[in-house]
């Protein structure tokens, strides 16, 4: 993007606002999923929709013939909406509605379990329907060396797994149709451990579902000065596949029946996808420190508060620029620590336009309602902004409230 286009981007849009980049986010899917399928066809994606559940992002995946990855009834509604079928909608998380639980598994989706309330829940909702095959998946919870205790999932060594197991054979009408595990930590090193625990325990049950899903956490794409940032190496969509498509392979070289590998990504494929574009209200300096204040907060690009400096480019504005050495940017809120990014060198002025890459993940589903609305999303067609979310305003933060 050049700074005319910037400019006029500007005028139709405002002065702050997220662009998001539809064609990226499909490349960045099918890239993934070749990788994968070239060592293990039978191979598919559930896309974290926590991460970034804006319905254009989710749309895509489902034209793509991917997996809705959920773990909320709001989840599940965005992809009922945008016309997921059922069967492909898989719920997790630590927290359900059994009403909700209920209607997904009436409807054909499959609802992973992970933890031993639900087993209650479950029987419940299987006597409600002797005559619907309800798919169920278990969550399983096994040492991979991370040096994380994860919160998630069955511990594969509990009674509590062992009764998850035995819902089964009371109820015909429960099938275990998938076994999965879920750890966060986005280490190369971590990824075949997890294959191998759970290829290992499903020949420990003798049982072979119809997929097993190994969850999420991986890293996706990013720039050279992000991944400099990082104490660990930044893999490949290419070098997560060698860790564990070969190992599935290998297991069901000679299987008559090969079971669906899923995972489940978030941030790996829409990290990228996402950019904010903000303008510079004002520039100051405080006992020597030069301070740029911005429409943009950093709860608008990165609410983890990681501290990483995110890719960054700036659009003249027509204003006298001035060279700058170790400036921060500041955000709009009245939090101290509010900054976007540390330690800038180059020109700026008021009133330019800065531009903050790889902020797709968890931007927008974890921006809080916090002095300002969150701002539009828009995707460049044809050299034009389409809205794919409108700016919030008032109403839409207050309606809730008893004034």
């Amino acid at each position: 993007m050049n700074d005319l286009q910037m400019k006029k981007l500007v005028a139709q849009t405002g002065d702050a606002f997220y662009i998001l980049d539809g064609d990226q986010f499909r490349t960045n899917f099918c890239e993934l999923k070749s990788e994968f399928q070239k060592f293990y066809p039978n191979f598919n994606i559930a896309y974290s929709y926590k991460t970034n559940y804006t319905p254009r992002f989710c749309k895509i995946v489902d034209e793509l013939g991917g997996f809705a990855e959920v773990v909320s009834d709001m989840e599940m509604e965005i992809a009922l909406r945008i016309g997921v079928a059922p069967e492909k909608i898989i719920w997790n998380g630590p927290f359900k509605k059994a009403d909700k639980v209920e209607q997904l598994l009436a409807m054909g989706g499959t609802v992973n379990i992970d933890s031993a309330y639900e087993i209650d829940m479950l029987e419940e909702i299987a006597q409600k329907h002797p005559d619907k095959k309800l798919n169920i998946g278990i969550r399983c919870n096994f040492d991979i060396d991370d040096g994380v205790i994860s919160r998630f999932g069955f511990d594969i060594e509990s009674e509590d797994f062992r009764r998850a197991l035995k819902l089964f054979e009371r109820h015909n009408n429960l099938y275990l149709i998938g076994l999965q595990c879920h750890f966060a930590t986005r280490r190369l090193d971590t990824w075949k451990p997890r294959a191998e625990g759970m290829l290992k325990l499903i020949d420990r049950l003798g049982i072979v579902p119809e997929h097993i899903d190994l969850g999420g956490g991986l890293f996706g794409k990013m720039a050279d000065s992000l991944k400099a940032q990082f104490d660990s190496e930044i893999p490949t969509y290419r070098q997560y596949a060698e860790a564990v498509a070969p190992v599935f392979a290998a297991h069901f070289k000679d299987a008559p029946r090969k079971p669906l590998l899923l995972i489940e990504p978030g941030s790996a494929l829409v990290g990228d996808c996402m950019r904010f574009a903000t303008k510079v209200v004002n520039i100051k300096t405080v006992r020597g420190k030069a301070i740029a204040t911005l429409q943009g907060s950093i709860y608008n690009i990165n609410p983890t508060l990681n501290k990483k400096n995110p890719p960054i480019a700036v659009y003249p504005m027509g204003g006298v620029q001035s060279e700058y050495k170790d400036l921060d940017f500041g955000g709009f809120t009245c939090i101290e620590s509010d900054y976007l990014y540390r330690h800038f060198d180059g020109k700026l002025a008021q009133g330019d336009m800065v531009v903050f890459g790889n902020v797709g993940s968890y931007s927008v589903v974890l921006k809080p309602p916090f002095i300002l609305p969150n701002f539009p999303i828009v995707e460049i067609v044809d050299g034009q902004a389409k809205i794919v979310k409108r700016a919030e305003n008032f109403d839409d933060l207050f309606h809730t409230f008893v004034f």
